[in-house]
């Protein structure tokens, strides 16, 4: 059997008992500990004796002991194992006493959220249907054009001696290229030190809450918004405030009631689809909320999480270029257009808030994946990126309209929405008689994950409706999930 990587075992070095019972206590020693587990391979004993620096006898005589004590079994023509009949050791209950005084930053909001997550990224194979809040689907990557890509990458790199320490912004023509498709599609003038790229939009929410704001601070968010960017503003010390959103997303004048009543650092908002409800918010609003921007003296957070992704003509402009980076700072997302796998999103702003990015960004994790960023910017200059984006629009566009459709047939009176003009989900709304913490428990009992609408709110509540993300299911998925759903309707009508 081909043992990977070598076993370091530290024996005593001196004492009463002799050499071979000294190996013996420490491999018990080390199987108690939980570092040695049941079934393991040990290596042969001539390579353990080479190791240690003894006669293979002795350590011939300690397997022997070990295996006569039922702590080892042999198998034949395959090696040393930990004997599998031993039960597993408690997994780090020590250590997890020892850090028990200790708690993160981000809370029970935090552990929540990770609660959340975890039961639906460990669904897949399972024959359970997973609804997530809108990610895309994986199995449309270019997959022979970015492993091209980052072949090309790794190799011009390491010819090149680049795969050292680089810019902790980013690499130089990464952010070139962002900041050219940002001028040329989406209306903002910037420049390559106007943007820093980051491991994706979260880590970018979680460096503009570290930056903007300070203990007691206060930043504004829409009733039903994204969980993890309060966690984020949270985590720094922010208290966060609710501002009333209606059918056409935030209410710009609830938002200045707040204003006249208090100061406040920040206000996060999706304004091209809005989380989790999917509506655009109109051009009169934007004017409206960049104003108070100005006169009141708070950053607009704009998260532009899926701007690729707009069916109907073309996609709104950010909030961004219609002020620059005075007043808003803008964070985007690659990972959307490719995989959430890959990790790559970036933050607009002032060089100067992009400096202090950088600086905040050396003491996390020094700079981001440079083959990566590399790969994808071949993508954005050959235009492949571009092609891909064109391609999978189709593909959504037909399973939104799909979804659409199942929706109307299987949920019927029960389920109302309005057909999204862009992004990834639908926002269902469930009428009276329903039910959404029934109903998400019959879904579980048909074999389809979804989250509650509650899961949006800052604090305790009841909304009875979900997001339905469609864009990671096929065709077939689709309909085998939303049949599910009406099974689920059907059990909550009795």
């Amino acid at each position: 059997m081909l043992r990977t990587w070598k076993l370091a075992l530290l024996p005593a070095q001196s004492g009463d008992d002799s050499l071979h019972l000294r190996i013996v206590q420490s491999v018990i020693e080390e199987i108690r500990r939980g570092r040695l587990e049941p079934g393991m391979a040990l290596p042969g004993t001539r390579v353990l004796a080479g190791d240690l620096g003894v006669n293979r006898k002795t350590v011939v005589l300690a397997y022997e002991e070990l295996e006569a004590q039922g702590w080892l079994e042999t198998q034949e023509k395959r090696g040393t194992f930990v004997s599998r009949r031993l039960p597993k050791p408690d997994a780090g209950s020590a250590d997890e006493a020892a850090y028990a005084g200790f708690a993160s930053s981000a809370g029970s909001e935090g552990e929540d959220l990770l609660r959340a997550t975890l039961p639906l990224a460990g669904a897949a194979g399972t024959g359970r249907i997973v609804i997530t809040d809108g990610v895309p689907d994986t199995r449309l990557i270019p997959f022979d054009l970015l492993s091209r890509a980052y072949r090309h990458a790794l190799v011009a790199s390491a010819r090149a001696n680049r795969l050292g320490y680089g810019d902790p912004r980013g690499e130089p023509a990464l952010r070139a290229a962002i900041a050219a498709m940002l001028r040329l599609e989406r209306g903002l003038n910037v420049r390559e030190e106007n943007i820093c790229v980051v491991r994706g939009s979260q880590m970018g929410i979680y460096l503009a809450a570290r930056l903007l704001t300070r203990p007691g601070d206060r930043v504004a968010f829409e009733t039903l918004s994204y969980p993890p960017a309060r966690a984020a503003f949270r985590s720094c010390g922010a208290t966060v405030l609710d501002i009333e959103q209606d059918e056409h997303g935030l209410i710009p004048e609830a938002l200045e009631r707040v204003c006249q009543a208090t100061q406040l650092k920040a206000v996060f908002t999706t304004p091209h689809h809005q989380f989790p409800t999917t509506v655009t918010m109109p051009a009169d609003r934007r004017l409206k909320l960049l104003a108070l921007a100005r006169k009141y003296g708070f950053v607009v957070v704009e998260d532009d999480y899926d701007h690729e992704f707009h069916f109907s003509s073309n996609p709104v402009f950010p909030l961004a270029s219609m002020t620059g980076t005075g007043h808003v700072l803008l964070i985007g997302s690659l990972s959307k257009v490719l995989a959430p796998g890959l990790r790559l999103g970036y933050i607009v702003a002032s060089a100067g808030f992009v400096a202090q990015c950088a600086a905040e960004i050396m003491l996390i994790d020094r700079q981001g994946n440079a083959l990566t960023e590399i790969a994808v910017t071949e993508l954005m200059e050959s235009g492949e990126l571009k092609r891909h984006i064109r391609r999978a629009l189709k593909i959504y566009e037909q399973r939104r309209d799909l979804c659409a459709s199942l929706v109307r047939g299987e949920l019927g009176a029960d389920a109302s929405f309005q057909v999204p003009i862009g992004g990834l989900a639908l926002w269902l709304h469930l009428h009276e008689g329903i039910g959404i913490r029934r109903f998400t428990e019959a879904a579980s009992a048909e074999g389809v994950d979804c989250l509650p609408g509650s899961v949006y709110l800052n604090g305790p509540g009841n909304v009875e409706g979900f997001r339905l993300g469609y864009g990671n299911l096929d065709e077939a998925e689709l309909g085998t999930a939303i049949r599910r759903l009406g099974a689920a309707r059907r059990k909550c009508r009795g």
